[in-house]
C-alpha cells in the first residue's frame, strides 16, 4: 500500500518510477506511460558502455559512475519539459542525493518509489534473462538504497500482485478525480 499522497502538478508532468533492480520500475513505468499515452524511457539506455560492462561482470557502480548517468537522465527530462511533453522514465534513484538531482528545480517532475520484499526481488532477478544486471548485485543495491523520507514528497508504493494493478493504484493516487485526458 502507498505511504503518502501528494497533489499532482497542474501542467505537463514527468513521472520518475524508481526502485532497486527487480522492483518492476521498467515494467510498471512502460505500462503507466502506455496507459497515459506518454513517452517512456528506461534509464538503462543512458548508461555508458563502461558502466554496463561493470555491472555485467558483477561490479557495483560507484557514485562517480552514476553522476554522469543521472545528469543524462536529467537532460532528457529537461528536453521533455521544454517541449511541453509528458513522459515517464524508469530510474533506480537509490539515494536521496540522486533523487534530489532528478527532482530539484523541476516542478513538473514527480517520483514514485517502488518497494518490494527482498525475497520477491531475488525471485524476479533470478527469473530475468538477457539483462546485464546480475542477481548477485542486488545486495549492493540494497546496501546503497536510502528509502525516501516524508520530507522528500515522494509517493512510495509497495508492488504486490500484477503490474497492471500497481499502475491502477498509482493512477488512482495521482488523479483521484479520474485519469488525465
Amino acid at each position: 500500500m502507498p505511504r503518502r499522497r501528494w497533489p499532482v502538478h497542474s501542467g505537463k508532468m514527468i513521472l520518475v518510477v524508481a526502485g532497486v533492480a527487480g522492483s518492476g520500475k521498467t515494467t510498471i513505468g512502460a505500462l503507466l506511460a502506455g496507459r497515459l499515452r506518454w513517452q517512456f524511457a528506461d534509464a538503462d539506455r543512458f548508461h555508458p558502455p563502461a558502466s554496463i560492462e561493470k555491472m555485467r561482470h558483477g561490479i557495483p557502480l560507484a557514485d562517480e559512475d552514476r553522476w554522469p548517468w543521472l545528469r543524462a537522465i536529467g537532460s532528457w527530462m529537461d528536453a521533455r519539459i521544454a517541449a511541453g511533453q509528458q513522459a515517464v522514465v524508469a530510474c533506480s534513484a537509490l539515494k536521496r542525493a540522486y533523487r534530489d538531482l532528478l527532482l530539484d528545480g523541476r516542478p513538473a517532475a514527480r517520483m514514485i518509489f517502488l518497494e518490494v520484499s527482498r525475497d520477491e526481488l531475488v525471485r524476479r532477478l533470478t527469473a530475468r534473462h538477457g539483462h546485464f544486471f546480475p542477481e548477485k548485485l542486488l545486495d549492493s543495491q540494497l546496501a546503497a538504497e536510502e528509502l525516501p523520507q516524508p520530507d522528500e514528497n515522494i509517493l512510495t508504493v509497495t508492488t504486490e500482485g500484477e503490474p497492471a494493478d500497481t499502475v491502477a493504484t498509482i493512477i488512482a493516487l495521482l488523479w483521484p478525480d479520474g485519469e488525465p485526458a
